[in-house]
């Protein structure tokens, strides 16, 4: 019995939902101390070091917060670190990245229609990027760009740029959209791990011992922390993109990409500023509505495949593994009567413009390119076709899982 297909299954729902809870985490954190910061009031008679303070109401409590822009004279006795959440969410990214598409690459990571690349080669590719953009990054901001911080973003977004065309010449639309935020996600748990963290261990190494710190490493840190939270909301967006085939699916995907990162900069200047002096500037949710109407248009433009260029094709070698397997030619004419009206590159079922997820399921190498997800959509479980579309029959179903246990077992 093929029960691999449901197990590895399993294993990405647990690792990608510990993900979701982790990103909730330091995503949230990351909101709260901006927010707080930008926030904060300067009052009469505040103890020494202290910048500015803030009371807030929560869970049925008060809470006052007071802000030093150094250290305080004496450690705490109770200090809470802030860092396991991005950690955790980097490092369940990494492990869903290496499930989905480096276990599953053939699928999901290489478009043998863009380049002639091997999975092997895929794989050290997708792994040996996510480093190129910290390296470059922390050069820069150990430069004097480090002063300016405005042409320090600006030349971040060119790097971003590049990375989204470059992803998109060798991987799959929503593999190169997914590399791209864990491109940037890579930068910002970065960030944490090797500049935010050690430079608060200093500080408080120093206090320990009776040394008065350095304000200088809290400002660097402070502009790292500030750069995370303007990728934060594209990260997000590219993160999910992957249910949005018209974010991923079009000619022009990699110009989407780079427009999401500006729509999260104009969104989140607006809630900054609001934070810090009690009104948002207006002009930024114009910018974000203009920048959201080109990537609509941007989504349409350009030629699409049509059916016919599709079929001449030539199959991969695990897409032949399961078209020449017996039982394939039932299970693709069960596939064609119940799936491929809305799995079509022009779909017949009415309002609807675009395949789900961008999936294809009108040739035989779109049918043997998505075996697995058949079989754990339409063939084990019934997520698939929606029962309001068409009503697929037990036996149907049969014939698709005897077609894959056929090609898992040979029985």
């Amino acid at each position: 019995m093929y029960d691999l297909a449901i197990l590895w299954d399993w294993i990405a729902f647990v690792v990608r939902w510990l993900h979701v809870i982790t990103a909730m985490a330091w995503i949230g954190a990351s909101f709260f101390f901006i927010a707080l910061d930008l926030g904060l009031k300067k009052v009469p008679e505040m103890p020494d070091g202290v910048s500015g303070e803030e009371w807030q109401v929560h869970g049925g409590g008060f809470y006052h917060i007071q802000k030093y822009m150094v250290a305080p004279n004496n450690m705490p006795q109770h200090l809470i670190w802030h860092k396991w959440q991005s950690y955790f969410t980097w490092l369940s990214g990494a492990a869903l990245l290496m499930i989905v598409y480096w276990a599953g690459g053939e699928l999901f990571l290489l478009d043998p229609t863009k380049a002639d690349v091997t999975l092997v080669q895929g794989i050290l590719i997708s792994g040996g990027s996510l480093t190129i953009g910290w390296i470059c990054y922390d050069f820069m901001c150990k430069s004097k760009l480090g002063e300016r911080p405005t042409l320090l973003m600006l030349l971040l977004f060119v790097i971003l740029i590049a990375m989204s065309w470059g992803y998109n010449e060798i991987f799959t639309g929503r593999a190169a959209l997914l590399h791209l935020g864990a491109f940037t996600a890579t930068i910002m748990t970065a960030n944490v791990f090797f500049i935010i963290m050690p430079n608060q261990r200093i500080v408080v190494k120093d206090l320990q011992e009776g040394r008065t710190p350095d304000a200088k490493y809290g400002k660097i840190a402070k502009l790292r922390s500030t750069h995370n939270n303007y990728l934060t909301l594209p990260v997000i967006f590219l993160m999910l993109s992957n249910h949005y085939p018209l974010s991923f699916g079009t000619e022009y995907s990699w110009i989407i990409a780079s427009l999401v990162f500006l729509t999260g900069v104009t969104i989140r200047h607006y809630f900054n500023t609001m934070h810090a002096t009690g009104k948002g500037p207006h002009w930024t949710w114009g910018v974000t509505i203009m920048l959201m109407l080109i990537i609509a248009w941007l989504s349409t433009a350009g030629p699409t495949e049509t059916v016919e260029e599709a079929e001449l094709r030539p199959l991969t070698a695990v897409e032949q593994q399961y078209a020449s397997a017996d039982g394939f030619e039932a299970a693709y004419d069960t596939v064609l009567g119940n799936c491929s009206m809305c799995h079509a590159r022009e779909p017949f079922w009415n309002n609807m413009q675009w395949a789900p997820k961008g999936v294809y399921l009108e040739t035989q190498a779109d049918v043997a390119r998505y075996a697995d997800q058949i079989y754990l959509h339409a063939g084990l479980s019934r997520a698939m076709p929606p029962p309001n579309a068409i009503k697929m029959s037990d036996e149907a179903r049969a014939t698709i899982v005897a077609w894959i246990r056929e090609v898992r077992t040979g029985s």
